[in-house]
């Protein structure tokens, strides 16, 4: 496929918005950590200096933010209603809120696989003292395929746990056609997104997602502490909800109407005071995504990361790991050496050199933005070159 970078008046415009492009540095950090874009500062400079010298009390604006940014995320996601997004702190929180409430029983079976971010993996593991089982799908190269997943389901399997984006290697599940199989079979299907959301195209309803949980600190840019879950009404209603708090019932300004029910909606996830400061900054940063429009982003990231493996791969004494086909890779390149790990330091070595990425379990990971160019990328695999040799 022929993935087209953004324009170069976009990628300019782009740029303006992340000062740390002109120090002469080369950020490729995204699955770790996003950097604030000018109008991220703005908000959060504007709000916090609002709530020192100027009106105190912003509950009413704040509801408005509130509203705002889950408007925001239904988008990004395409999701059906607003009101299918609750505020969660991180991806954790999100699919623990998930696999805690599900109606378990004994025998019940999870399908999880061995390349899973611990995130998505230590809320089903502590199910198992309910007698719940799980099925640690053996991944192929990294890969977990429709195929695989499909073999392994059983009469008794109630939930299907995946990342959209696998954190080391990269790999993007085929989510839609996952989505498909479990939906077709009473299955509910669980994704971790944080490593999509912000760096390619997600569709919920599409993909026959039940539950979408993402923090915001990666590619959407956003600050930490902040985050969204996503669920259909109809897995909302068969959930147990283990926390409540006063935000959690249907009008939570009657006080003392201790029997009311809970929200119709997933705020009653929320429980109590959301991180406003959050919010405020993860709403311009969504905008700017959606300005420069997922499919536009997607396929930049997807040109500029197809550079940087070419020029990886000419680099004598490494080994790819991330999938090379088009419909199997996102925002994330790793890479190995052929004789060993790389060392915790060699990521030291690099921002010493002016560029940034990760090494995360003996691999080196590199993950640009829609920001970053294509010169970036041959620079970067420069730089790793002059370090190894």
């Amino acid at each position: 496929m022929n993935f087209q970078f953004l324009s170069p008046q976009k990628l300019s415009d782009a740029r303006n918005l992340y000062p740390h492009t002109k120090n002469g540095s080369i950020y490729l950090n995204h699955a770790s950590t996003g950097p604030f874009s000018t109008r991220v500062v703005e908000a959060l400079t504007s709000y916090l200096q609002n709530r020192s010298s100027g009106i105190v009390e912003t509950y009413r604006t704040d509801v408005r933010a509130v509203t705002a940014c889950k408007n925001a995320i239904q988008t990004l996601v395409h999701a059906e209603s607003s009101e299918r997004i609750a505020f969660i702190s991180n991806t954790s929180e999100g699919i623990n809120i998930i696999a805690s409430g599900l109606p378990w029983k004994s025998g019940g079976r999870v399908v999880l696989n061995d390349s899973e971010f611990p995130a998505n993996v230590y809320p089903y593991y502590r199910l198992k003292k309910y007698g719940v089982e799980l099925d640690i799908l053996k991944s192929i190269d990294g890969k977990i395929t429709p195929s695989m997943i499909e073999q392994v389901l059983t009469p008794k399997t109630r939930v299907v746990a995946l990342s959209a984006v696998q954190f080391l290697s990269g790999y993007r599940a085929d989510l839609e056609a996952i989505g498909k199989i479990c939906r077709s079979r009473g299955i509910w299907f669980v994704v971790d997104g944080i490593q999509a959301a912000g760096a390619i195209k997600i569709d919920v309803q599409k993909m026959c997602i039940d539950a979408f949980a993402a923090g915001g600190q990666k590619w959407l840019m956003a600050p930490h502490g902040i985050g969204f879950l996503y669920l259909t009404e109809s897995m909302q209603n068969v959930i147990d909800q283990q926390h409540l708090g006063w935000l959690s019932v249907s009008d939570p300004w009657q006080f003392f109407n201790y029997e009311q029910p809970l929200s119709p909606s997933a705020r009653r996830y929320e429980g109590g005071s959301l991180n406003i400061p959050g919010v405020i900054g993860m709403h311009p940063a969504l905008e700017t995504l959606l300005e420069f429009e997922p499919e536009a982003i997607e396929s930049h990231i997807l040109a500029i990361t197809k550079i940087l493996m070419n020029e990886l791969q000419t680099i004598d004494g490494l080994r790819l790991i991330s999938p090379e086909a088009d419909g199997e890779r996102a925002g994330i390149v790793s890479v190995r050496k052929q004789d060993g790990d790389f060392p915790l330091s060699f990521s030291d070595s690099l921002e010493q050199r002016g560029m940034t990425c990760s090494v995360r379990n003996g691999t080196l990971r590199f993950s640009p933005h829609f920001y970053n160019t294509p010169d970036e990328m041959k620079s970067a695999a420069a730089i790793v070159s002059e370090l190894l040799y």
